[in-house]
């Protein structure tokens, strides 16, 4: 692509200098003329090149940096960018062959997203403009010398960007015959991955820090309840830990044919319910669970939106509180960097009530660095209720 000169107002060149997002609130009115998709290359007051960039013509975001300084991104600065992101995961490459090899601006790839699941790579842009670049890197990923992260990547799957009022475009094969369902290894459990039509890539590896923390549990003979149980990953992780029964309940009757299907070894400890748990939750009668997982989508598109998301927390976790039996745990999980992580935990807090305390946090995977404050997405907190 051809960048076009962009001048920057001055907020904006010091956000450019040290952040991968300038805010539309930094803009200029001469925006007004740019395309969704556009490569910038960005100035300042002297005429000096900032850098380079792709403009966003929605949402709070108008430019994500792609690479700072004269030099304007090129094949080998991506490459190398590659090639420094998958070093980076070189410890995963022992314990599982899931693997997020490219996590978009903490990687300095903004917008780009590549998992690994066994032989299959997914690739996923977030971005106008950013297809190009999952292109590119899939095809370096998939035709580099062979590598224990990066695997044998066989087959090559390609999730463009889903554009605000434009529909949904369709996956695009651009290697091999991705298969429907992809089997993965992650820290010695088997797990299957919906790539036809699951969520995000196909599945969660962010949660990896919690379904080890779960089969690593004292949950023999103990009951569990999952809530947004999606595929029943952590289902699976719970009943390999001994729980004796696993109640998982999930909005989508897939999702959770899908955990039925791949993620039981005991069919006659799971209880599958498809409901909306908000609703559902308060109405349940049932002698209290040794632990209980709530897991709820970021609900948050909006900075907005904060308040009633929160209230929505609140609501959840009062309710989760009394189905916890004492000496047992609930695992609060919250995934939005709107909502920051002081608040989501002192909300928790407030809504569990003073009986509970927070025992430990989950820290963010290897292969989910958190580069910059926006990026702490991912909260997990494990809380325990007294005896």
């Amino acid at each position: 692509m051809t960048p076009r000169r962009y001048q920057l107002r001055k907020a904006a060149v010091a956000a450019a200098r040290h952040h991968p997002w300038i805010f539309r609130d930094h803009m200029s009115s001469a925006s007004a003329v740019l395309r969704d998709g556009e490569l910038l290359r960005l100035v300042d007051g002297d005429n000096q090149v900032i850098g380079h960039g792709l403009y966003e013509a929605d949402g709070a975001i108008a430019i994500r940096m792609l690479r700072r300084g004269p030099a304007p991104p090129d094949a080998a600065w991506l490459r190398d960018r590659l090639a420094a992101a998958v070093a980076r995961r070189a410890a995963l490459a022992e314990r599982t062959d899931a693997i997020r090899l490219i996590h978009g601006e903490s990687d300095s790839l903004p917008a780009v997203v590549v998992d690994r699941f066994a032989d299959t790579l997914v690739i996923a842009s977030y971005a106008a403009g950013a297809d190009v670049l999952a292109r590119y890197a899939a095809r370096v990923l998939a035709l580099g010398p062979p590598s224990p992260i990066v695997g044998p990547a066989r087959h090559v799957l390609l999730r463009p960007a889903r554009l605000r009022r434009a529909p949904a475009e369709p996956a695009r094969v651009l290697r091999g015959a991705p298969p429907e369902i992809a089997h993965i290894t992650e820290d010695g459990i088997a797990y299957a991955i919906d790539l036809a039509a699951g969520q995000k890539t196909g599945a969660y590896l962010d949660l990896r820090g919690l379904r080890r923390a779960i089969a690593a549990a004292p949950l023999a003979g103990a009951r569990v309840l999952n809530l947004f149980a999606y595929s029943g990953m952590l289902g699976r992780a719970a009943e390999r830990a001994g729980a004796r029964a696993i109640a998982q309940v999930d909005g989508s009757a897939r999702a959770l044919g899908f955990a039925a299907a791949h993620h039981v070894d005991d069919p006659s400890r799971h209880t599958f319910v498809t409901a909306d748990v908000f609703a559902w939750l308060p109405t349940y009668r049932a002698e209290p669970f040794d632990l209980v997982i709530v897991d709820p989508p970021a609900m948050t598109s909006r900075t907005a939106q904060v308040p009633s998301v929160l209230a929505a927390y609140r609501k959840l976790y009062r309710t989760a509180a009394p189905h916890v039996r004492p000496g047992g745990s609930l695992v609060a999980a919250c995934c939005t960097s709107r909502i920051a992580r002081p608040v989501f935990h002192e909300t928790v807090r407030e809504a569990l009530g003073a009986g509970f305390t927070l025992d430990h946090e989950i820290p963010p995977e290897l292969d989910h660095p958190v580069g910059f404050a926006q990026a702490d997405y991912l909260k997990i907190g494990w809380w325990r209720r007294p005896t």
